[in-house]
């Protein structure tokens, strides 16, 4: 089945808007199993709308069209979808209904202009929305058919998982049940892990698995998608795959599916009963961002200390006069987390220390990352240096840090080298 994606917005033609919509939705279609074939970006204009309605009815079998469905004058997807159908736009009763309940829940009222998203194209389906106004629905032009989504991400999102791809599945002839397991990992390349689990998909019948990557530094993502006839059928496909990534993969594997780095890290301590203080350099406070706002880190989270320089972070944890010359070194950052767990009063303490080389306004150049994890045991370092721009070994720190803090909560070596390293 050919798709074809059609992104609305002259926000989003001209660039002031960034379009993560198209990239969610090419994603969850491919992560599902769906190609899409066409891309397509067009303004708030009725005539560019109309010709790119009609030329995807053309070339595409499916064309999911993102945005358009708000109540201002610049919102013309129904109009235009209506008009390359060639049918009349009609009042929905139902769906005002529903927008009159969704303004009464919140004590406000409804402004007229919103009656503008129940008029929809005759004879077209309607795409529940739960969490807004804009009315989604599904429309036969030409040879294709329609699926109009709203422009707001979390709406879009939900409507693309809930109501559109399930449509897309059946339409596609595609066998009714799969799964997509993700294994998110740091410290390994694409390339590698592409080697390490090159044989992988052979490991499930009738060719049913799909192995791919998704690249986002300082994290990669690998992608198992898995079909059947049924759940049953899919898990037991799945599993030995699943098992030989797992095993392959080892240490490298930080979290699974929904799962992210930080919330392992925080269920770990709160399944351990343990405290935890940072004091990190370079990073803004990247490190407490990660974990500090989660639900339930504050019985885990107790202090954060942010400092520009090492003399700036040996006096912000109160650290000795008498105390070795501040350096980025693993004993130095040994020092750091030490000292900070005793005046925090933490079971643990993470310390992140970062040097920048000679010339750090130059596009390339290195950074030297000293990391210390301090608890009732003892002290426990690293050291890596990295190479590449400013952001790059700001964002590789925060994750070998978090990274070394998870192995160390785990049982598992933290030295362990990592494809990000330089010598």
């Amino acid at each position: 089945m050919k798709i074809e994606l059609i992104c609305t917005g002259d926000e989003v033609l001209t660039g002031a808007t960034v379009n993560t919509n198209f990239s969610h939705i090419s994603q969850a279609l491919g992560d599902a199993g769906l190609e899409v074939i066409w891309g397509t970006t067009v303004g708030d204009d009725r005539e560019t709308l109309l010709a790119a309605f009609q030329l995807a009815s053309k070339r595409a079998d499916a064309v999911i069209v993102n945005g358009g469905l708000g109540p201002t004058v610049d919102d013309l997807s129904q109009e235009i979808a209506a008009k390359a159908a060639g049918v009349e736009l009609v009042f929905d009763e139902t769906w005002f209904k529903r927008m009159e309940e969704y303004f009464h829940k919140r004590s406000r009222v409804m402004p007229p202009s919103n009656r503008k998203q129940a008029m929809l194209p005759a004879g077209s389906e309607c795409i529940d929305n739960p969490i807004g106004t804009a009315c989604g629905f599904a429309v036969d032009i030409g040879k294709a058919r329609f699926f109009f989504t709203p422009g707001v991400p979390r709406e879009m999102k939900r409507m693309l998982a809930e109501q559109v791809i399930p449509r897309l599945l059946q339409r596609s002839g595609r066998p009714g049940a799969s799964i997509l397991k993700r294994f998110h990992s740091f410290g390994i390349g694409e390339s590698r892990a592409d080697g390490m689990l090159a044989d992988v998909e052979a490991m499930a019948e009738d060719g049913s698995c799909k192995l791919g990557f998704r690249a986002h530094y300082p994290q990669l993502e690998t992608k198992l998608n898995v079909r059947g006839r049924d759940m049953d059928e899919v898990r037991r496909r799945l599993a030995p795959v699943e098992a030989e990534v797992r095993k392959r993969l080892g240490n490298f594997v930080v979290a699974e599916d929904d799962a992210k780095l930080e919330g392992v890290i925080l269920d770990a301590m709160l399944a351990g009963g343990h405290t935890l203080a940072v004091a990190e350099m370079f990073t803004g406070g990247a490190l407490a961002a990660r974990i500090a706002p989660l639900p339930g880190a504050e019985k885990v989270f107790q202090r954060g200390v942010v400092a520009r320089s090492l003399e700036q972070l040996r006096d912000a944890v109160a650290m000795s006069a008498d105390s070795a010359a501040a350096e980025v070194s693993p004993a130095f950052a040994g020092q750091i987390a030490t000292t900070l767990r005793e005046s925090a009063r933490t079971t643990h303490a993470l310390a992140v220390l970062i040097e920048l080389d000679e010339g750090e306004d130059r596009i390339e150049f290195g950074g030297t990352i000293c990391v210390a994890i301090a608890n009732a045991a003892g002290t426990t370092t690293r050291r890596a240096r990295m190479l590449g721009g400013r952001e790059w070994i700001r964002l590789g720190a925060v994750e070998l840090g978090l990274d070394c803090l998870r192995r160390q909560l785990q049982g598992l070596p933290v030295e362990e080298r990592i494809d990000f390293e330089k010598v």
